[in-house]
């Protein structure tokens, strides 16, 4: 079996060829993967081998057996969920965090990925117009994204209450009222069940899923204590934005502290044609986003901004004897987000905002919710399509007619394998979402959306 640097030099070939091959094939593949979880199982289960395989052939055997149940996420033609691609830069800089192999928690011992993620870091604020002094935390997604801020957020409420959350646990605490609007992610109310704070006070929301201020008022001033406020950037099947200014006035007047959801919203607010719709969201509190769902880097990688450092710290922070903490600056990375070991995922997100630039990133993001709008245009205009939300970001929602017609044409979709988009249910009916997340999204991929929908609606009522 091969070790050292001829095992090093072989394995890192076999991969680089088939991530190669990978890619290459993106442009002309089925989105879809072709075979079952299942009918991998005898592939890649059984007994543990008693001898071991040299690594370059470990990679060919993983790469080619995997193949056909690979789905082509990475494609331009892939409008599911809301999952994006990877640029040159992010890949790349990605593989070179796996060969450092830097556990990327102190300064002290990590100092390079401590810096360069202190850079990531800066930009991002500079880049969203958040304040200046926020922390800034690379978490594994939004998910921890929204957890991290939400438990700055309860650190912070108690301590203003005179409670000691480290001392006393939430046990016998004042009771922290969170406040939703009725259309934000689930993912929002999985963080505060992580963190003990129950179910969220639904606030109503518009036909376009933005929360109405008036009702947030209301519900606030129905009771008394800490309150949290979650607002929403991007809802996952309109695009719509909460109105931030006047959501984030009426949570001041009630002294809570407000944290915004931006998994894939946030970047909206570098785009200078869409800035208008983050109005305001720079008053919040804290702030969660995935960076593989707008700016394209690897999985994973989650960015949890907090405006107070001290309650960020407090809530995630750890002091041992062993670890040598930097008393001094920004702090270290482990006390701002939920692990200790982890691997440098702030170093994928430098690369992407350094290969973009200020004006890069504009025109990526901007260039997403184009062609979404393209998309909206090209099926609107197609007998018996209905386009459901107000397209104004990277999200569309479309119904044809009743909810089993359009179940029919999403499977008729994903059979056909050209594009991906996913199913949901939105406002009482069944929709196909089309989500527009992927750098490498361009007008013949818009065309080739354009002509599945019209393709897949044609096949459903001419069986």
């Amino acid at each position: 079996m091969a070790h050292g640097d001829d095992g090093y030099a072989a394995a890192l070939a076999a991969a680089a060829g088939h991530s190669q091959a990978w890619l290459a094939s993106l442009r002309d593949r089925p989105v879809g993967p072709r075979v079952h979880a299942s009918d991998l199982a005898g592939v890649f289960g059984g007994p543990l081998p008693a001898a071991g395989m040299p690594a370059a052939e470990v990679i060919d055997f993983l790469a080619t057996q995997a193949e056909p149940g690979l789905m082509a996420m990475p494609s331009g033609r892939f409008f599911g969920w809301v999952i994006g691609g990877t640029l040159p830069a992010a890949l790349a800089s990605d593989w070179l965090v796996s060969a450092w192999d830097q556990n990327a928690a102190m300064r002290y011992a990590t100092p390079a990925t401590a810096a360069i993620e202190d850079g990531a870091g800066k930009w991002l604020l500079d880049l969203l117009g958040l304040p200046g002094g926020s922390d800034v935390g690379f978490v594994t997604g939004a998910t921890m994204a929204n957890f991290t801020g939400m438990a700055a957020a309860r650190w912070r409420l108690l301590a203003d209450a005179g409670w000691d959350l480290d001392r006393d646990g939430l046990s016998g605490a004042p009771r922290i009222r969170c406040f939703v609007g009725r259309e934000r992610h689930d993912t929002v109310d999985l963080g505060l069940r992580y963190l003990g704070l129950g179910k969220p006070i639904q606030v109503d929301a518009d036909a376009q899923g933005r929360l109405l201020p008036a009702a947030l008022d209301a519900a606030l001033a129905a009771g008394s204590g800490p309150a949290l406020v979650c607002l929403q950037a991007g809802n996952v099947h309109s695009g719509a934005f909460d109105p931030f200014a006047e959501a984030i006035a009426v949570a001041r007047k009630h002294g809570a502290w407000v944290h915004v959801d931006g998994a894939f919203g946030l970047w909206a607010a570098a785009v200078p044609e869409l800035r208008h719709l983050t109005r305001g969201f720079e008053e919040a509190d804290s702030w969660g986003t995935d960076a593989h769902k707008t700016l394209n880097v690897p999985y994973d990688c989650g960015i949890a901004i907090v405006r107070d450092p001290s309650a960020l710290r407090a809530a995630m922070g750890l002091h041992a004897s062993y670890l040598v903490h930097d008393a001094e600056g920004p702090g270290d990375p482990f006390e701002k987000v939920p692990e200790l070991s982890r691997r440098a995922r702030g170093v994928p997100v430098w690369a992407a905002l350094k290969s973009l630039g200020r004006d890069g990133v504009a025109a990526h993001v901007g260039g997403l919710a184009a062609a979404a709008t393209a998309i909206a245009e090209g099926v609107a205009g197609l007998d018996g399509v209905e386009v459901v939300n107000d397209v104004g970001y990277t999200q569309v929602s479309l119904a044809f007619g009743d909810d089993e017609t359009t179940r029919k044409v999403t499977a008729r979709i994903i059979e056909e394998g050209k594009v991906w988009m996913s199913g949901s249910r939105w406002r009482d009916r069944d929709i196909l979402r089309v989500s527009v997340s992927n750098w490498q999204t361009a007008g013949e991929d818009v065309a080739t959306a354009v002509g599945a929908v019209r393709n897949a609606l044609a096949a459903v009522r001419n069986p």
